[in-house]
């Protein structure tokens, strides 16, 4: 079987789901395709070089969350709807957003995505900076809470056992942490609820830069 750079990338995604970034090889995926090493090191030098081309594919099927699916004209919308596909983006494959981080694309598919969001912001008074500030601190809010839900939560609805909650409680003594014996459930589960409580504070703030 003749395998091309876009099967590698498939096989790769698939993979991941199976055993994770860390277990994620060229040689562990050569075997999964049934193919010798050097045919996927003809197609990427490197594991990073793969996973370059595994964000953008992720992130490029994704687009379509990005963005609200009826035309709306408020920019709350919008930076919303950017936020919360991101995420289910991320989430739709483990180590999602591990895998994301500190990537470099390869091609324009989700920039194309990205640029007609800001150029809403810029419709409602905002200029090129503060639309590209709100947009990059909702990517970089985005990422780094779904690398903190997957380590929770590796696979759908199978919490590790490092953020049992009862066992968390109990080695917070109640009268120095009084606080941060409460913030366990907050912290460490009903993710749903505390991504949209913060992605609601940071749309608050940038309230002022709208037109």
């Amino acid at each position: 079987m003749k395998v091309n750079k876009k099967m590698v990338v498939q096989a790769g995604l698939k993979l991941l789901n199976e055993v994770g970034l860390e277990q994620l090889t060229l040689r562990r995926l050569a075997t999964q395709l049934d193919v010798q090493a050097p045919t996927i090191y003809w197609h990427f030098k490197s594991k990073q070089e793969l996973i370059d081309d595994m964000a953008t594919m992720v992130l490029a099927e994704g687009a379509p969350n990005l963005t609200p699916a009826r035309n709306t004209t408020g920019w709350k919308t919008c930076a919303a709807t950017f936020g919360h596909g991101l995420r289910k983006t991320l989430l739709a494959y483990r180590d999602g957003a591990r895998m994301v981080a500190g990537t470099e694309l390869t091609d324009t598919a989700y920039m194309k995505t990205a640029e007609s969001i800001a150029a809403k912001l810029l419709d409602h008074g905002f200029t090129v900076r503060q639309a590209v500030v709100l947009l990059s601190t909702i990517y970089s809010y985005t990422l780094s809470f779904v690398m903190e839900e997957q380590a929770v939560y590796p696979r759908p609805n199978e919490r590790s056992p490092r953020y049992d909650l009862k066992l968390r409680s109990t080695r917070l003594d109640p009268h120095e942490f009084p606080i941060l014996r409460q913030a366990g459930p907050i912290l460490f589960d009903k993710f749903d609820r505390r991504y949209k409580e913060g992605l609601d504070l940071i749309l608050r703030g940038a309230e002022g830069s709208a037109a």
